[in-house]
């Protein structure tokens, strides 16, 4: 993991900021690496993992026009997903990834493609897409996590 998350806490909690994940191909890994540490519950709100397009409508409002004109890998859910996840958990920041770890794909969304959002309150919503490539399942997972980490500490040190 190339961030520190102890120290991404640590900074988290110095401005009193709280944070919530929004979490498609990931499965709950960027909740997961935050909740690691003792001490988390001062910042780590929630984590909402919305594998299928429903989950995403349904627990972070991601409206179903976006889905069916962008797919569910675009940086136009991820950035509804960030939003959702924002405004449902009353947070500062909300970080969110929705993308193909594999295998499979296709030409136009190929395996390793990853968008991501980042939502912070009184500030414009921040969205990144990612082609990993095809480095397999487990490691877009973990390269996933390791991005959505780093987008969350890049909005931590800004402050």
């Amino acid at each position: 993991m190339s961030v520190d998350v102890a120290r991404l806490l640590d900074r988290a909690k110095a401005l009193n900021a709280t944070v919530a994940t929004a979490e498609s191909c990931t499965g709950g890994m960027i909740a997961a690496a935050l909740t690691e540490i003792p001490g988390s519950s001062a910042v780590v709100d929630r984590g909402f993992v919305t594998y299928s397009n429903g989950a995403k409508m349904q627990m972070l409002g991601v409206r179903s026009d976006t889905l069916e004109t962008f797919g569910a890998v675009s940086e136009e859910t991820a950035r509804e997903m960030a939003e959702g996840a924002l405004a449902q958990a009353g947070v500062r920041f909300a970080v969110s990834v929705t993308g193909i770890a594999g295998p499979g794909g296709s030409e136009h969304k190929p395996e390793g493609r990853v968008c991501f959002g980042l939502a912070q309150t009184g500030a414009d919503t921040i969205t990144e897409l990612v082609d990993f490539g095809p480095l397999g399942r487990d490691q877009v997972r973990l390269a996933s996590r390791d991005h959505a980490l780093q987008m969350l500490w890049r909005a931590l040190s800004r402050i």
